[in-house]
């Protein structure tokens, strides 16, 4: 006897290969059998009517490090068919967080994460697991390891390259991290205090790395008119540490660098793959990001953490100094040269007198204040102690395709958690929007193209064995749908509503999404 069973479903394995026809069999959390099972008997039959049945999706780059502990956690990432999260990406990881530099820590991640309560305040990752595996987890998280987060305990937002002190220390915390069960090691080179290695400085600090097989994943220096140097220093890094190498969120930011840029990469990405070295990237189907406010601005003014920086933020001489560099500099990511403060919208605004403008860009919001965009953008992060969030319009569309149809490329969302203000719409639509306007509107992929992307090519490169495939013995995580039914029902302007139409949702097993309801069930655990 099973304890469920889908009959005559249009199976897509998670391998690319074509779909076929079968019956899948569920019993105790895994697959128990594929194929013809006319005589089968199960608790719960469900008649697939010629829907897909494929794994659960698998979300590589999610930033739900502390959203996990809070009530409906699991809703959104649900709806749109995912069964797992691996979180801890672009350098940023909620744990640990322990010594002299933890308050600094914790204010460096919490517009990405959302504000760390004390009790979540975990000094090692097995710490973190352990309260995680407490609550009742509606589906299956992991954690990468944050070198932005470790670099911060050992050295705050001092610039330049770790001295011998710090990086073994950096190398305990991190050896620590991975032997606590850290699928791999995140970079946000884009971010203070990253910003500040050298390439030679970034191996150094990376060097426990070589020949590990274990990920590194990379938020780069720059996206915008860099983003073709930088990816050579990553390439360059991967070939000396010799572990596989994923690109996240691969893009070129502003219109001079629009369909010029990214051709170019995915030419470095595969001759570097002929050469030997592990590469792979990702990309996020969004024209528009979403990150720290504080992410405009010249990465020197953020050298010295948060106080710093603020203070700078209320001194002419400095504002002086800020806007020249904005107007004129090509030697970081000049978001607002390249886009334009139109495409730079506030989010995560906290002050009451700036609630007004959440969702305005920050051009429209210099425009009612009667303000210049840079005196409007200084004294906006200064009022909100630098923890506001953006959404930044910086992508071309023809870029993400081509970017899609790569054998090598991956989805991820990107998804970011902070405590408040208005969310970018792949918190709960990018897998939905996936199948809907690639696949089944724009043809872009094919189902089982991008049903491979997000199940079996993630699994097996996180080494995550018993995921993304249907097989006998494979963890029962699966979704039945029809692909013309699934919708992502939230916008920029109303990013907060479900997806819909994946009408079954199974978590080791349990039907977390039945009949298009969500059940409550809790199927998940932290894979560790």
């Amino acid at each position: 006897m099973f304890d469920a069973l889908i009959r005559s479903a249009r199976v897509i394995d998670g391998s690319g290969a074509a779909a076929f026809t079968a019956d899948v069999a569920i019993r105790e959390g895994v697959i128990a059998a594929v194929g013809q099972l006319a005589g089968a008997a199960a608790v719960e039959v469900i008649e697939a009517d010629g829907r897909v049945l494929t794994p659960g999706f698998i979300d590589i780059h999610r930033h739900a490090d502390a959203a996990l502990f809070r009530d409906g956690f699991g809703a959104a990432e649900l709806s749109q068919g995912l069964t797992t999260l691996i979180n801890g990406n672009c350098g940023l990881s909620m744990a640990p967080v322990t010594g002299k530099h933890a308050e600094e820590t914790v204010r460096y991640l919490a517009p990405i994460t959302g504000e760390i309560p004390q009790k979540l305040r975990f000094a090692s990752l097995k710490d973190y697991f352990q309260a995680a595996e407490e609550r009742k987890l509606p589906l299956h998280n992991a954690m990468l390891i944050g070198m932005g987060t470790l670099r911060t305990l050992v050295s705050g937002f001092a610039a330049g390259d770790l001295d011998l002190q710090q990086e073994r220390e950096l190398h305990y915390y991190m050896e620590q991290a991975l032997a606590d069960g850290a699928l791999g090691v995140s970079l946000g080179l884009g971010y203070a205090p990253e910003i500040f290695y050298s390439t030679d400085g970034l191996i150094r600090a990376l060097a426990p790395l070589y020949e590990s097989g274990v990920p590194l994943t990379v938020h780069m220096r720059q996206e915008g008119d860099g983003v073709v140097e930088s990816l050579r220093e990553m390439l360059l890094v991967g070939k000396a540490l010799k572990t596989p190498l994923e690109i996240s969120h691969l893009k070129a930011i502003g219109t001079r660098n629009w369909r010029k840029a990214v051709p170019e990469m995915l030419r470095l990405i595969e001759q570097a793959r002929e050469d030997g070295v592990d590469v792979s990237c990702d990309v996020y189907p969004y024209a528009a990001g979403s990150t720290q406010l504080i992410h405009v601005l010249p990465p020197e003014f953020q050298e010295g953490g948060t106080d710093r920086l603020i203070a700078a933020l209320q001194s002419e001489d400095a504002r002086r100094e800020m806007k020249r560099r904005m107007q004129t500099g090509s030697d970081f990511e000049n978001i607002t040269e390249l886009v334009g403060f139109e495409n730079v919208i506030a989010t995560g605004l906290r002050r009451a007198e700036n609630k007004p403008y959440e969702g305005w860009s920050v051009g429209r919001i210099a425009q009612q204040l009667g303000k210049d965009p840079y005196d409007a953008l200084f004294d906006l992060l200064a009022q909100e102690a630098c923890m506001t969030t953006m959404i930044d319009f910086i992508a071309h569309e023809d870029d993400i395709r081509e970017i899609l149809q790569k054998p090598y490329s991956g989805v991820i969302s990107d998804a970011t958690y902070p405590s408040a203000g208005l969310l970018h719409p792949r918190v709960y639509g990018t897998f939905a929007r996936l199948v809907e306007k690639y696949v089944v509107k724009e043809k872009c992929l094919t189902l089982e193209q991008a049903v491979h992307k997000v199940t079996r090519q993630p699994a097996d490169r996180f080494g995550l064995a018993q995921k993304g495939r249907i097989e006998v013995g494979a963890d029962a995580d699966l979704l039945l749908f029809d692909p013309t039914h699934v919708r992502e029902n939230g916008t920029y302007q109303k990013p907060d509503v479900f997806a819909s139409g994946f009408d079954y949702v199974f978590v080791s097993g349990e039907a977390a999404v039945a009949g298009g309801r969500l059940t409550g069930k809790c199927g998940g655990t932290m894979l560790c």
